[in-house]
């Protein structure tokens, strides 16, 4: 995909696999919904951020009682077709329904949203050439300031357990970085950078395009992702400092091209998505050391056409798997046995949607929420808690380019 400003960025790839027609990506209300500024006056109907409640697979947070839940939606904002800022949306915890609300407006490309362990701010990467990552206060919605990210391309956050540091991934240049949170939320200057370097790219990749920056469950260490190396990095990040020391290195087979790790809630097995050779590889990890180990490539469970897994996730209780495929528009279940160590292929579903790009649970993981670049939609469907099926709920959210969609 190709940049607003006609420079290079991770989109050039996403863009030769959705098509000419949708070589952007994001996800914004519906049509008709009105614009929200930062002013509290405008936003008193919107539904307040819950509040925090652990859970072995990272921060959750309980459903209220009664009354709509918040759905985030990112967007680009400097294409044509794309969003104003990020969408805000509801959504129905028992049906699943979907409400437009909104928007949060002076936000740049929020192409994907992270939520602080406290559950008061939202934090979204600004996918453009000059990489940066925007903090936005729930409470009134307002944007408390972007910081460079140091690289290009950012497509990937998350926040540290401890709510310190924001971790993000610039997959134009193959980099992660760390910036400190305040405690009002906001972003400090970025207090580290690092390119990967080695080892050389994979077939077919021009260089490093780091596209996910994680913390393990157990918070010792923090793994990146790299697509363009065919690489899992671990890093120690000093709590105090921010600096990231590289411990280990897990390689896939050449060409895999890995996209997104996905933790089971026990600790010692992870989930690799392989985007470039349409495989999964169930992983070992090592809590003492941080290194992976990643194991034999296995079936999503596609068709013969052409299709690129994008994102795992896991139920909270560790039994079920699910794999967003985009090409065949499916989502594939898998039974987790041997506590974590084993995956074995269940079945895949029609997602409902063209090109699903990111999936996520509702915190009480009754939900799934798929996000369709390509189709414009956000997909909604029950989980049956005791076989893993999934169940569609209702029709589809009209979402133009749709691909980030984080249910609280």
């Amino acid at each position: 995909m190709e940049s607003a400003n006609g420079g290079w960025s991770r989109r050039r790839f996403v863009g030769v696999l959705a098509g000419a027609g949708s070589a952007l990506v994001g996800c914004s209300t519906s049509s008709g919904a009105r614009s929200e500024s930062a002013s509290p006056s405008k936003t008193a109907n919107s539904p307040a951020p819950p509040s925090p409640s652990p859970s072995p697979t990272g921060t959750r947070y309980r459903r209220a009682a009664t009354g709509p839940r918040p759905l985030y939606l990112g967007t680009y904002t400097t294409v044509e077709g794309g969003g104003p800022g990020i969408g805000l949306a509801t959504y129905d915890a028992v049906s699943g329904r979907i409400t437009g609300t909104g928007t949060i407006t002076g936000v740049t490309n929020p192409s994907y949203l992270a939520l602080h362990p406290d559950g008061r701010t939202l934090y979204a990467v600004a996918e453009q050439d000059a990489g940066a990552v925007t903090a936005v206060r729930l409470a009134d919605r307002k944007v408390l300031g972007s910081r460079s990210t140091g690289g290009a391309g950012p497509c990937h956050l998350s926040v540290h357990p401890g709510g310190r540091w924001l971790l993000s991934a610039n997959y134009g240049s193959g980099s992660v970085a760390v910036h400190p949170i305040d405690a009002s939320g906001a972003l400090g200057e970025r207090r580290e950078t690092v390119t990967h370097s080695s080892p050389a790219p994979g077939p077919g990749q021009d260089g490093p395009h780091a596209h996910q920056f994680l913390t393990s469950p157990d918070g010792g260490h923090v793994l990146a992702v790299d697509l363009g190396t065919d690489t899992v990095y671990t890093y120690r990040l000093n709590e105090r400092t921010g600096a990231l020391t590289q411990v280990a290195q897990a390689h896939t087979r050449p060409g895999a091209g890995p996209r997104h790790l996905t933790f089971h809630p026990g600790g010692r097995y992870a989930y690799l998505a392989n985007e470039s050779d349409n495989t999964v590889a169930v992983c070992a990890y090592d809590r003492a050391s941080g290194r992976l180990t990643v194991g034999a490539a296995q079936s999503t469970g596609t068709g013969a056409g052409t299709s690129y897994p994008a994102q795992f996730l896991v139920t909270a209780n560790g039994s079920f798997a699910y794999l967003a495929n985009r090409g065949d528009n499916s989502l594939t279940r898998y039974a987790v046995e041997a506590d974590g160590a084993r995956l074995r292929l269940l079945d895949t579903v029609p997602v409902r949607g063209d090109f699903p790009r990111h999936i996520a649970f509702s915190p009480d993981g009754t939900l799934l929420f798929a996000a369709n670049q390509r189709s414009g939609t956000v997909s909604v469907f029950h989980v049956n808690a005791k076989s893993g099926a999934l169940r569609p709920a209702g029709e589809p959210f009209a979402s133009p380019v749709a691909v980030c969609a984080l249910p609280l």
